[in-house]
């Protein structure tokens, strides 16, 4: 098996393994050819670097820490530790990469941003990030998931932001790119497509995850710090992959860490029950680049479903891909009850709400913590539940 060092990514022409690419016309083409030229010079850029480094600090709160969950690890039996993404401005890790690309977006005289999101925390913070360096905000969103995460919605609107429902489709996540992007090929050329997530067209994949990178790279030094040592296990949830992408950046070289990525089950193993797109996807192209993607028997994209909104994309970003082909990192499976399950335990065993997508992660670590005894997990928590409290209450009611 190649190790992934073995296996570079050529950035240049967006590509991880054979996943990535642009699948788009030339106009548009050329447009993010420029976009990348200019995040690459801002890279290097000291006054841009400074300027993130200080809102991440002060606006965002950054480093969020690392939590050692001591009822939950004595329960489990083994050391559980949470990155508290939970903790940034905004409740979850959105916020890294919002004010990254809304910053980015401003830098290269960009008036509007436009932005798909699912459960609402990437409009929330793409909303955030635009009241903040006064840019205009639109943001697209299924139909479905606005009902969902209302909260999340009216958070937009204060801040705001253009809320725009998606009607069509099963008017979720999918739908929600589907017309973020139609918008922003009619106005490319005064607005910049902040993509919620590490899936897209080169190059919003490495755009995105290099924001999002704070996060391993956080997290392996304070673990360090706190333990002494590498964990045994690093573990986060995968809808598009973001947060998963930032954490698994800071261990990805460390052949002894094991890595998990957990997927949505949903409600079953069929097509059209889960959004487990690495688990049952093919190879296909979606939204201008190519992943595993879930498909219909006559290869038309299939439906997704999980009970978390942010999770049900029917593909992944590239990278996941990438890694899963190399076997660098294990892709596995939470269903909606174990999801639930593990979003009551969190909340009532160490007194933190964790958000549904989240929840798949925390339940896939207390699921192997009976086969790893004594052994250091660590969990990405990318973000609070605030947004799904009513729908859990009014779905999956638990007595008190």
């Amino acid at each position: 098996m190649k190790t992934y060092m073995e296996n570079k990514i050529s950035e240049q022409e967006g590509y991880f393994g054979i996943y990535g690419g642009q699948f788009i016309g030339d106009e548009l083409k050329a447009e993010f050819d420029s976009i990348y030229e200019q995040f690459l010079k801002l890279k290097s850029d000291e006054s841009f670097q400074k300027e993130l480094a200080d809102l991440l600090e002060h606006f965002s709160c950054r480093p969020t820490p690392v939590y050692f969950a001591k009822n939950l690890s004595k329960k489990a039996g083994c050391e559980i530790y949470l990155k508290r993404e939970d903790l940034n401005h905004t409740g979850a890790h959105k916020i890294n990469h919002s004010l990254g690309e809304a910053l980015l977006a401003k830098r290269i005289g960009k008036k509007k941003v436009i932005a798909e999101t699912g459960a609402g925390q990437h409009g929330v913070a793409i909303a955030t990030a635009a009241a903040l360096l006064g840019l205009e905000c639109d943001i697209y969103m299924g139909e479905v998931d606005i009902k969902k995460a209302m909260p999340n919605v009216n958070r937009m609107k204060i801040l705001g932001a253009n809320v725009i429902s998606v009607r069509h489709g099963q008017m979720t996540l999918k739908e929600a790119v589907d017309a973020a992007f139609e918008a922003y090929q009619r106005e490319y050329k005064t607005a910049l497509y902040t993509i919620g997530s590490v899936v897209g067209p080169h190059p919003f994949p490495t755009i995105v995850e290099y924001f999002q990178s704070v996060i391993g790279k956080e997290s392996r030094e304070q673990f360090l710090e706190m333990t002494g040592q590498l964990p045994d296990c690093v573990i986060a949830c995968v809808g598009g992959g973001s947060n998963s992408i930032g954490m698994f950046d800071g261990f990805i070289d460390d052949k002894e860490v094991k890595i998990y990525g957990v997927e949505p089950l949903g409600k079953g193993e069929k097509i059209g029950e889960n959004a487990a797109s690495l688990t049952y996807g093919r190879e296909g192209i979606l939204h201008g680049f190519k992943c595993l993607l879930l498909q219909n028997e006559d290869n038309t994209v299939a439906d997704a479903y999980s009970v978390a909104s942010g999770l049900d994309y029917p593909g992944v970003g590239p990278k996941h891909c990438y890694l899963k082909d190399i076997g660098r990192v294990e892709y596995k499976t939470i269903n909606d009850k174990e999801a639930i399950d593990a979003f009551y335990e969190l909340s009532r065993t160490e007194g933190i709400i964790p958000a549904l997508e989240s929840s798949h992660a925390v339940a896939y670590g207390l699921k192997i913590a009976k086969d790893n005894k004594g052994k250091k997990i660590l969990i990405s928590l990318s973000g609070r539940g605030d947004k799904d409290i009513e729908f859990v209450l009014e779905n999956y009611p638990r007595k008190f």
